[in-house]
This record gives structure tokens, sequence and C-alpha cells, in this order.
């Protein structure tokens, strides 16, 4: 009998993305499963209920997850969606479990198989199932977009006959995966472009993007960086140092975009009130950080608010703004791990435990929270 796998509609206010896109439901009917999708749950995507059932999914409600084997989700399901899942049934999501223990404990309890894709480690084999980086790409991109659209002036460098207008200057505070397609966007929009990081290898990939880099190049720089391409906090020492040039540095912005996260950790304030009453008249900051404590002294989450002079736009799940490019990207993370643990003959679920990927981003199994960096062990298995 073919195993069933369940399209969420999302409960969250703030959630407009999708786990599924027409296309990868079409896949997993060809990978043997049978489909069932929430009705309503591609509206905010602009993916109607017709077209998933044109994919050959069947439309249910959120009762019809307690018959799936694998439930497909963006976030994290709540306590009233866990009462909707069979026992033993595998969920894929943004499980976001930093100081979510009662959460945790509560999918364990219902004896769900649960799988954080934000956990996914950065190899090559798991380029394709790297929602970090799939979202994070997004929010770069759309953080240029709402600053440009708040902006009241020209981005690019306007040499007229009634005078020049110049390129709006625009500094990019963390030059990882959303930095960097934030500084390209800027870039295209006709900004002059800066960027900082902590990690070296980030100075090149600024260059590249004609970008001029910002940074206290020590030893310290040198080595900030860890084995799994994540930025290291940094000491208060050379926290110090870098804060008095990028002090400086901003005060000669029209805007800053703070894209600075630390897993497992609140966000590290990189703007203070100081730094943004420095700035000129009109400027913006795009804290794209601020659902965990924020980048920028003074940014509230969902709001654009003004601080010592200075608008800083503090928008809620930034990707989610991008719904429908959002999901076709997300969708396809989830379909090409899902795709791993699939005994494709034999058309089930056959989780490997031994997998590194299953290793990195299993939550939950066998009624126990089994991920090391959450009071699980890495010997801890359950039933698949």
């Amino acid at each position: 009998m073919a195993s069933t796998v369940f399209i969420a509609k999302e409960s969250h206010p703030d959630e407009s993305r999708v786990a599924a896109s027409v296309d990868t439901v079409k896949k997993l009917i060809g990978l043997g499963f049978e489909v069932v999708v929430q009705k309503g749950a591609g509206t905010a995507s602009r993916i109607p209920d017709d077209a998933f059932a044109d994919a050959g999914a069947k439309l249910g409600t959120a009762v019809s997850a307690k018959t799936a084997d694998i439930v497909l989700k963006v976030r994290r399901p709540s306590d009233a969606e866990i009462k909707n899942y069979k026992k033993g049934a595998a969920v894929l999501a943004i499980m976001d479990p930093y100081g979510h223990e009662k959460a945790l404990a509560a999918l364990a309890k219902a004896g769900l198989t649960c799988f954080a894709m934000e956990l996914m480690p950065r190899i090559t084999r798991a380029q394709v199932m790297d929602v970090l980086s799939s979202q994070a790409n997004l929010a770069g991109y759309q953080a240029v977009i709402d600053a440009a659209h708040e902006f009241d002036r020209a981005m690019p460098l306007m040499m007229t006959a009634a005078g020049t207008v110049p390129a709006a200057k625009v500094f990019v505070m963390g030059a990882g995966v959303a930095g960097l397609q934030a500084i390209a966007t800027a870039r295209r929009l006709g900004a002059a472009v800066s960027a900082n990081d902590v990690r070296p290898a980030a100075k090149e990939q600024v260059a590249s993007l004609g970008a001029k880099f910002v940074a206290v190049e020590d030893d310290e720089f040198k080595a900030a960086e860890t084995a799994g391409g994540y930025a290291k906090e940094m000491s208060k020492e050379y926290q110090a140092k870098q804060a008095a040039l990028v002090a400086d540095h901003i005060s000669k912005q029209d805007i800053v975009i703070t894209t600075a996260l630390i897993p497992g950790r609140p966000a590290p304030l990189l703007v203070t009130k100081a730094m943004l009453k420095s700035m000129k008249p009109g400027s913006l900051c795009v804290d794209l950080a601020v659902e965990r404590g924020g980048n920028v002294e003074g940014a509230i989450a969902g709001q654009i608010t003004e601080v010592e002079g200075v608008r800083v736009i503090g928008y809620n799940n930034v990707p989610g703004r991008l719904a429908t490019s959002a999901s076709q990207l997300y969708a396809k993370n989830l379909l090409s791990f899902l795709e791993t643990l699939v005994d494709k003959e034999a058309k089930v679920l056959a989780i490997n435990h031994e997998d590194e990927l299953v290793k990195a981003t299993m939550l939950t199994d066998g009624g126990k929270i089994v991920h090391p960096n959450f009071g699980g062990s890495d010997n801890a298995k359950g039933d698949a």
C-alpha cells in the first residue's frame, strides 16, 4: 500500500509559504506516494487547489493528516496540529528548535519522527536541500527592494541636464547568502555598495560583486569561520574594534542592511542608536534578523519604526514576502531530502539512521528527543 504524504496549510498568521509546488507534487506521486493537500494550503503562494488537484493530489482537511505517513510543512507544527498526526509519522519542516524545548518534547511525546530542515549540513551533497540558503537568498533580494520602496531618493547615479543625482550608499552587514544577494541586488539598482563580515572568505566574494569590503583584518578575523561555513562569535575586543570602524562608516551611508545570525543564539547587536543618530536625515535600516532579537537597536518585529531619525524596517518572514518563489524553492529542498529517506523500489519510507543527513537533522524519534544539541543522544534510535 502506498505511503501518504500530507501537505499542510500553515496555521501561523505570518506564514504565506507552502511546503509543496505543483512540480514537487507530481514528483512525489512519481515516487509512488499518495499526496493529500490541505485545502487552501497554496492560496497565499498563488497556487490554487485546482492546480494541486490537476497535478494528481487529493484535497483534504486538517484531519486528513491522521492517515499520513509523511507530513510536509514550512513551520514546526503547533500542539493543535500535532493532535491530527498519527504516531510514527515523519514530519519535515523548519522546526526552529533552539529555545523551544517544550515544543520538541511535545513532538517526541506524540511519537513523531521530526526533521529540522534548517539543520541540514552545508556539504556538497546537501546543497539542493539547504533551506537556509534558498530562503536567505530571497530575503537578501527583498531587503533591498523594501529599502528602495521606502527610500525617497533614486538609487543609481543619474547625470541629467538639471543636475547630478548621486548614487545611494548601501552598506550590507553580513556577507552570507542573504548579504551577498543584497549586495548583488543593490548593485543592479546602481547603488554604491559596501559590506562587511567576520569570515575572511567573504572578502573575495564581496569584491567579486563589485562592493567595497569593510573589516578589521587582524589574526582573529583570519580564523573566524567554523568548519560548517558559519560565522563564529567574535571576542569582545574584536567587536569593539570592528564597531569603531563600522560606526564611522555607517555615518556616511544612506541605507544599512543587516543580516547577521548565529545558529542557536540571539542575533548580535550590530547597529546602536548612537550609530543611527549619526546617519543623514532620510536614511534607512533593514534588519533581517529582527525575529531573532534584531541586529539594529530599536528595531521592532513586524514594523517600520523611526529610531533616532532613521526608519528601521523590521518585517517578519521576509522570504514569505516572496511567497511564490520561496515556496517553489522550499518545496524542492523538501523533495530532495525526502528522496534520500525513501526506498524507491518498495516505495516506502526507509530512514537510515547512519546517514549523515539524518543524524544532522533528526530531532525526535521513537518517543524521544534524539538530537545531541537538544538533550538527545547520537546513538538514540527509534522506529523509523
